[in-house]
Order: structure tokens, then C-alpha cells, then sequence
């Protein structure tokens, strides 16, 4: 005999609908929650709340996101449902300027973190909160002053100087050859990441097969690690129960031979390269028996520092410059003016890069902020409010732990911004267009105390790249060019779909012409120090 009725089938029926409805009501308990705080609200589906489509894995949380964004125009924030969990997304400059710079201390925690068992993945300066993340941060930031990058120019030239001969190797012929520049790119941020971080000569175009490149390349392409990626962000628990970290368990273990490799070597051969692994050591013998909270710089907490750096230095920089050339080469008129400011910044510099030279190239900045601004790797912050807070200019009091998103791309799309947004135009960071916009509307690198600690250097790392490549290579469209450019929606980084950018890259003589141009001003100098030479000479042979 049955639980209820008469028949286990219809028990099991009724049991089932009981069930869906007690769910029901529970996953949607909360969904009057923002219109009981008069915010306006996109209105939620049971059980997923607004993000259905990153749960049936349609798309990535960015793209959703910028969605989201477009739907609530006219809002200086929308309330919105993660599951059952409210959220509120911000719109307006003039809030987010309060969130991410004047009431950082509000703010200043990440809500969605990876479990604290994923401790590569959890203990990490991008993701780990307060009180470790001020420590942390304060302590990694001496790797990016302008001194210490000074001193890195070297070991990043060595690298562009390999990716030149890499492209000099091979046969382009007068028309140019088609290659695959986002593979180029990233073989060129891991030989950047390997020589900085850890101290090693990885040349990726001599050794294609190197572990850097296969495991950087492993880091975030894919939809598996994408999901991977989503779940121990969104759903650490879930992560934990299934076994999956950040940092999948292939690149895990290999992030832990190189660096504990590399670490030894270095101690026991005690040299110094001014790099992050020398941050690193130093940070271990000043404070490693230090606990804050239970975070070391010892043992994994240290080696998790190096993880993110390679993982947020890696694709990243690679990212921007392989979309920079995709702009680029349907700009050919924007890529003669930036090889022409490269070209006649050489000359007046002696032909002679460094930090200084690097930084005054303005136009070039121009560019990559652009690029940055269509194609932001990272496509939206996250942080959670530390203790209840009003919201400016309203009578809106954020509870306790409220996630709070930002879309990236949205305030980056948005036309009241930046006018005809679909358009590639460096002239929009001119420094007259750059005072008229409001802060935080362009934001690739965060913004305030929790901005990327790693901007600078970016800068640098892509601009020497670019000088080297503008002087000796031009890049134009191909048949194999996608045109107009297709996001994957499933990334969660910002890449072309197909996971490959083909563009035509021809040999071009700029690299001589700097040689005969710095050759004649030398001739110049030489001229005119001998017309002052001689007219001293006669002026005192007259007078004494």
C-alpha cells in the first residue's frame, strides 16, 4: 500500500509536485525584495533569477551582464537576482565613483571568491579580502614603481627582440604572409611573464612546444575552463563538491615545479634580477612567519601570488594587443601615425629605448586605451558591501553583504560616453576628451585602491612590443580576417570567436630607414659641434 493513495506511481506524482512547489516558493521568497526598496528591477525567472543563461550555459556572465546594462537604461542602478541571492547593478559614473574611490572602505571585499580550500585559486591578491588584500597589496606593488620597471625594460626587450627575429625567420614575401597574431601575441606576454616573474629565458617562438605557452594557452580558452572558471567564482561550494579549483589541476601542478624550481635555484645561486620572484623571496624572508588571519607568505599564499600574475599578465596584454592589431590593420591610416610617433620619438631619443621613451608615446597609449575600451579583457567588476551603507543622493540602504556588479563593456558602449561606440577612434583620449568625460566610465583596469596594481607595466610590455613590430612589419586584413569582429559568448575572457585572428603581416623597410635617419643625425651633431669647435678655437686664437 502506497504513502498517500492507493498507488505508488500517483504518491511519487504528488510528492514530486509538492516538492517543485515548496522549491518554488523558497527560490523566489525573495524576488519583492528591491521593489520593497523602490529600485527598479528587471524582473527575475523562478529559480535562476536573471542569470538563465549563464546557467544553461548560453552565455558568459560578461556579456549577460552588458546586457542587463543596455536593458535598464535611464537607472542609476537595477536590483537583480542571482538564484534567490538580490544584487544590485550600478549604472551611473557619479555611484560608481563613490563605490570603487570615495567610500572604497565599503566596498573594498570581493563577494564571489573561489572556497578557501582552492587556496591557489582563493589567497590571492585579486581575490582575497580584508584585512590580507591591504597587507598584500602594499607589499606587491613595490614590484611595479617606475624604478623597478625601468630595470625590466631590458629583460622585455630581449623578448620582442625574439618575436622580430621569429617574423624575420620566416618567408613573407613582397605580399605579406597570413598569420595567426593572437597566437603570436600570447607566445610573446609568456616569454614577458616568464622573464619578469620567474626568471627564465622561455622562448616561445625558438621552443613553440615550451610548458609555459601550452599551459598559459590552457589558463582560460575553452568552454570546460570557462565553466571551471564560473563555478569557482559563482559557486564555490559547488566547486568544492566537484573538485574544481581556479587554476585547473594540470596547471596546478605545473605552476608548482617551476616556481618552487625556480625559487631553490635562485637562493642557492643568490642572483638578483629585480623581477616578481625577487619581491617574492623577499616577502618570505621579511614575513613569512607572520599570520594574518591565517594567510602566510609562505607555501601556497606565496605561490598564489605568482599564479595570478601569470594568469592576469598573460592574457591580459596578450589579449589587448592582438585586438590593437586587428584595429590597426583596418586603420592603416592610425597605424602609419603610430609608426610615424615611434619613428620620430627614436630619433630625438638616439634610437635608444627606455622607461622615459617608452611612457612618452602618446598616440600609441591613445590606441591601446581605445582597444581597451571596445575589447576590456575582464568585462565587469564585483565587490560586496562591508557593513550597511546609503547610497548617495538616495534614500536606498544597502544591507550588509549585498553583491554589488558593474559592467565593463556596458559604461564602455554607452553613447553618452562615448559617442558612435562601435567606431575605433583613439582621438576619444585626447586629454581634451579625456577631462570632458566623468571618471569611471572607462574602466579596463578597475578604478581606485582596488584598481590592477599590474596597469603600468602592461603599458610598457605592449608598447616596446608594438615599437619593435610598427618599425619592421605592417599588418592589414586577410580573406581568413573576421570582419566585422564576433565575440565568443561563452569566453569568460573577451576573445574572438574560433579562438584565432588571422591578419596579412608584410616586411616593411621603417627599421633601416631609423638607421639612415639616426646615422644623419649624428652626421648633424657632429657638424655642429665642429662649427662650434672652430668658431671657439678662432674666437680665443683672436682674442689671446
Amino acid at each position: 500500500m502506497a504513502f498517500i493513495t492507493s498507488y505508488w506511481t500517483l504518491d511519487s506524482l504528488i510528492i514530486l509536485i509538492v516538492s517543485i512547489i515548496i522549491a518554488y516558493f523558497y527560490m523566489t521568497r525573495k524576488f519583492k525584495y528591491w521593489k520593497q526598496r523602490g529600485v527598479a528591477e528587471i524582473s527575475p525567472t523562478p529559480f535562476t533569477g536573471n542569470f538563465t543563461e549563464c546557467a544553461l550555459m548560453k552565455k558568459a556572465p560578461g556579456l549577460l551582464l552588458h546586457e542587463l546594462h543596455e536593458q535598464a537604461k535611464g537607472e542609476p542602478y537595477v536590483g537583480l537576482f542571482m538564484f534567490d541571492k538580490p544584487f544590485l547593478l550600478i549604472r551611473d559614473p557619479e555611484v560608481i565613483k563613490h563605490i570603487l574611490v570615495k567610500n572604497f572602505n565599503h566596498f573594498c571585499n570581493r563577494y564571489f571568491i573561489p572556497n578557501e580550500t582552492d587556496r591557489l585559486g582563493y589567497a590571492n591578491l585579486f581575490f582575497v579580502n580584508n584585512p590580507v588584500w591591504k597587507m598584500l597589496k602594499l607589499k606587491m606593488t613595490q614590484a611595479f614603481t617606475p624604478n623597478k620597471l625601468r630595470k625590466m625594460v631590458n629583460l622585455i626587450d630581449e623578448c620582442a627582440k625574439n618575436l622580430v627575429n621569429y617574423l624575420d625567420s620566416m618567408d613573407l614575401g613582397d605580399d605579406g604572409k597570413i598569420i595567426n597574431v593572437k597566437e603570436l601575441c600570447a607566445k610573446f606576454t609568456t616569454d614577458v611573464i616568464g622573464s619578469t616573474a620567474f626568471g627564465l629565458n622561455t622562448n616561445s617562438f625558438k621552443h613553440p612546444d615550451a610548458e609555459f605557452c601550452r599551459y598559459g594557452s590552457m589558463m582560460f580558452s575553452g568552454p570546460v575552463r570557462s565553466f571551471e572558471i564560473s563555478m569557482t567564482v559563482f559557486m564555490p561550494t559547488l566547486s568544492r563538491l566537484f573538485g574544481v579549483t581556479f587554476f585547473s589541476k594540470p596547471i596546478d601542478a605545473f605552476f608548482r615545479k617551476v616556481f618552487w624550481e625556480t625559487m631553490a635555484e635562485r637562493r642557492e645561486s643568490g642572483e638578483t634580477r629585480n623581477d616578481i620572484l625577487d619581491i617574492l623571496i623577499k616577502l618570505k624572508d621579511e614575513h613569512g612567519d607572520e599570520d594574518i588571519e591565517g594567510f602566510k607568505f609562505d607555501g601556497d599564499e606565496l605561490l598564489a601570488q605568482a599564479g595570478i600574475f601569470f594568469a592576469a599578465g598573460y592574457e591580459t596584454s596578450s589579449t589587448t594587443m592582438y585586438f590593437a592589431l586587428y584595429e590597426l590593420a583596418l586603420n592603416l591610416e592610425v597605424q602609419n601615425r603610430v609608426r610615424e610617433e615611434i619613428f620620430d620619438t627614436l630619433i630625438e631619443c638616439d634610437g635608444k629605448i627606455t622607461y622615459e621613451m617608452i611612457m612618452s608615446l602618446s598616440y600609441l597609449e591613445m590606441v591601446f586605451l581605445e582597444v581597451l575600451r571596445m575589447y576590456p579583457p575582464l568585462e565587469y567588476l564585483q565587490r560586496a558591501t562591508t557593513e550597511a551603507y546609503n547610497m548617495p543622493n538616495s534614500n536606498l540602504v544597502l544591507e550588509k553583504d549585498t553583491p554589488i556588479f558593474i559592467s565593463i563593456r556596458g559604461l564602455h558602449y554607452d553613447p553618452n560616453h562615448f559617442p558612435n561606440p562601435d567606431k575605433f577612434d583613439p582621438e576619444r583620449f585626447n586629454e581634451e576628451n579625456r577631462r570632458k568625460r566623468p571618471m569611471c566610465v572607462h574602466l579596463p583596469f578597475g578604478d581606485g585602491p582596488r584598481g590592477c596594481i599590474g596597469s603600468r607595466m602592461a603599458f610598457v610590455e605592449m608598447k616596446l612590443a608594438f615599437i619593435k613590430f610598427l618599425l619592421n612589419f605592417e599588418v592589414t586584413p586577410c580573406e581568413k580576417t573576421l570582419i566585422p569582429m564576433k565575440l565568443d559568448p561563452m569566453s569568460i575572457m573577451t576573445t574572438p570567436i574560433g579562438d584565432a585572428m588571422h591578419l596579412n603581416v608584410r616586411k616593411i623597410n621603417t627599421g633601416e630607414e631609423l638607421k639612415i635617419a639616426l646615422h644623419k643625425a649624428d652626421r648633424r651633431r657632429s657638424s655642429v659641434f665642429r662649427l662650434i669647435y672652430n668658431n671657439v678655437a678662432q674666437y680665443i686664437s683672436d682674442r689671446f
